[in-house]
């Protein structure tokens, strides 16, 4: 088995192993993955912090050794929390990273850092607030940082920014928590996941006080939550059927 790491700021995750292909998410800077399949151009990698899959170019990461890759991924993970920030190498060339970026590996390549960052877990009332920092980021299939992220990427990173692990896919979170009965006994934080007609789990948003969500859908934005489902207000309707609420913390 080889491993490796992302030595750069965001380096797109592929459903196939070619360009065109199908964005599936992204790898940010300083995250820690197996290479269980190696091509002359491409890998498939599987992440070590959510067990995610795809296709990375063999140009964009590091290859690293396993008692490397041990040591990072018994750590607590360390996070940048600036929107956008920069890493330092030894020849003083400057590499932009963006908000949720792992510094763990930081020594491993000789890259030095002085911005914020946060180590530990945060109260869950501290996660509308981070949510916040992404608001109106616009949608992308796949995303994961302000400058575009999918629905399950935004409750990912927002949680992950707190000390919090959420799977990848909204599919996925919404096997984690709790079940709760009713948006009333929800609070700030909890997740609310909503389904298609044909009962598959296809978005999930971040409850917020007095009945507002906050959710990936067309850009981050806020809307009303009842039992239905989401209501925006701009299109005076609703746009998602709610499923479940999941108390994850």
């Amino acid at each position: 088995m080889q491993y490796g790491i992302c030595n750069l700021s965001i380096v797109p995750l592929r459903n196939e192993p070619a360009d065109p292909s199908e964005l599936v998410s992204q790898v940010l800077y300083g995250e820690i993955f197996k290479i269980i399949e190696q091509r002359k151009k491409w890998s498939k990698i599987r992440l070590a912090f959510d067990k995610y899959e795809g296709w990375i170019d063999n140009k964009q990461y590091l290859e690293i050794s396993e008692d490397h890759y041990k040591t990072l991924n018994q750590q607590p993970i360390k996070l940048s929390t600036d929107l956008v920030e920069f890493i330092e190498d030894e020849n003083q060339q400057i590499f932009p990273i963006s908000i949720g970026s792992s510094l763990n590996g930081l020594t491993l390549l000789n890259h030095f850092y002085d911005g914020n960052f946060v180590e530990h877990q945060i109260e869950k009332s501290n996660i509308i607030k981070t949510a916040f920092l992404y608001l109106n980021t616009p949608y992308l299939w796949g995303g994961k940082t302000p400058f575009g992220i999918d629905c399950s990427g935004f409750t990912q990173m927002i949680y992950k920014l707190n000390g919090y692990k959420l799977l990848r896919d909204a599919s996925q979170q919404a096997t984690q928590g709790e079940a709760l009965s009713f948006i009333e006994e929800s609070e700030p934080g909890d997740l609310a996941f909503f389904d298609n007609s044909e009962g598959a789990i296809i978005h999930v948003g971040i409850i917020m006080e007095n009945n507002y969500i906050i959710h990936a859908h067309g850009k981050v934005r806020i809307d009303r939550l009842d039992h239905s489902g989401i209501y925006n207000v701009d299109k005076n309707t609703h746009t998602h059927k709610l499923r479940v609420i999941k108390k994850i913390i």
